[in-house]
């Protein structure tokens, strides 16, 4: 059910797209999404589920591969995007590992960035290699690096930009030049920018992820992750593999993710300017040797940020100098929670070295520059004063 002279969704803007964006209605006419809590569909005939499995009839099978509720959240994110196309996931990881598994053979080289999530460097370390494919990583910001590390033999390129846990920035189009050249596709990792901030595919990317678990839920509430591209590329490379290996979204949880979509742009933004008033009070302080922030003038990346980036997103990280510092900055944090989750309402600050990055050895932390006294910060939804006390008062006992 829908109106007769609706808009093309490709000609509105990124907010009322994120509201109405892939909206299907059923005959009833309800005004939220509807929820299909359903296993398996029904057909009028035997001859309709032989035209439905021989993909003949567009409908639906069997929500393990495809559901309503999913769908739309597939058809909002991939719209919000720019996107031809997009597929779901259980969670963030699931949709990395399925976007490069896809891609990837026996024999084949992956070249990623060396800063990157804990989970994302196991897999390329400990479980790819277990198939023949081997990774080379080098320091993102550093093209020198990017164009000697290719090999015949490389297929994927991986990139996380603004980099976890220390808001590292790449420069993404330079790099899909060289990919490109070399016979590589480009995955990009686009989780702290979220689609508001940055468009990996039209800066060059051939597959964006997401884990929808942090902005796009964005209240701690529900895991769900996203590839998105092509549509032929997904087709090719994905569909199968999700089909038979069954990592799949619940419909609960995308119907979740759908009105998180809904409000992703407002507290996206007003998390952003927060973060930016946050980071010059972290940087003003004088307690910290080092505040990240895409968005300062100070960033190592900074011009390559501004060029990327329309807003620089909630993140935060600051060196406090050594562990027994960042600990007690984060004991001594009274509104502020001390968790590894990021992009959420509620604001929150770790110390990566002893939690996402602690499976790293200390020297593979050290070629990042993750040494013992940097804290990560989520910016919440919380307002600016409140928060600002909160960071003061825990900054003075450093």
């Amino acid at each position: 059910m829908s109106h007769s002279n609706s808009e093309d969704p490709k000609d509105w803007a990124p907010a009322t797209q994120a509201i109405r964006g892939g909206l299907m209605r059923s005959p009833f006419g309800e005004t939220s999404e509807a929820l299909y809590l359903t296993q398996s569909f029904v057909y009028d005939s035997a001859e309709g589920a032989d035209a439905r499995f021989a993909g003949d009839d567009p409908g639906f099978v069997y929500s393990r591969y495809a559901n309503p509720t999913v769908k739309m959240f597939e058809d909002r994110l991939a719209l919000l995007e720019g996107a031809e196309a997009c597929r779901t996931a259980a969670s963030g990881m699931a949709a990395i590992f399925m976007a490069l598994n896809g891609l990837v053979r026996t024999g084949d080289h992956i070249l990623a960035s060396r800063a990157l999530f804990g989970s994302c460097r196991w897999l390329l370390t400990e479980y790819f290699p277990r198939f023949g494919v081997e990774t080379t990583t080098v320091d993102g910001p550093d093209l020198a690096q990017w164009e000697h590390g290719f090999r015949p033999n490389t297929k994927v390129v991986l990139i996380e930009s603004p980099a976890n846990p220390l808001l590292e920035v790449v420069d993404v189009a330079a790099i899909c030049q060289l990919a490109h050249a070399a016979g590589a596709r480009v995955v990009v990792d686009n989780v702290f920018a979220t689609p508001i901030f940055q468009k990996p595919l039209t800066l060059g990317a051939d597959i964006v992820v997401y884990s929808a678990t942090k902005h796009i839920d964005g209240q701690g509430r529900v895991m769900g992750g996203a590839i998105l591209g092509p549509a032929a590329l997904l087709e090719e490379s994905y569909r199968d593999l999700l089909r038979h290996t069954g990592p799949a979204l619940s419909p609960f949880n995308a119907w979740v993710l759908l009105k998180g979509l809904e409000t992703l742009d407002l507290r996206v933004r007003r998390q952003s300017d927060t973060a930016a008033r946050l980071a010059d009070l972290i940087a003003d302080s004088g307690k910290a040797r080092s505040t990240r922030y895409p968005l300062r003038k100070d960033h190592p990346q900074y011009e390559v940020a501004r060029r990327q980036m329309s807003g620089g997103s909630n993140l935060v990280a600051f060196d406090l100098g050594e562990a027994a510092k960042a600990f007690r900055f984060l004991n001594a944090l009274q509104l502020i929670d001390i968790s590894n989750n990021l992009g959420d309402a509620k604001s929150m600050a770790v110390h990566p070295p002893t939690t996402t990055h602690r499976a790293m050895a200390e020297a593979e932390r050290l070629k990042i520059g993750l040494t013992d006294g940097w804290v990560r910060l989520s910016v919440g939804l919380e307002d600016v004063e409140d928060l600002s006390r909160d960071l003061s008062r825990a900054l003075a006992l450093v």
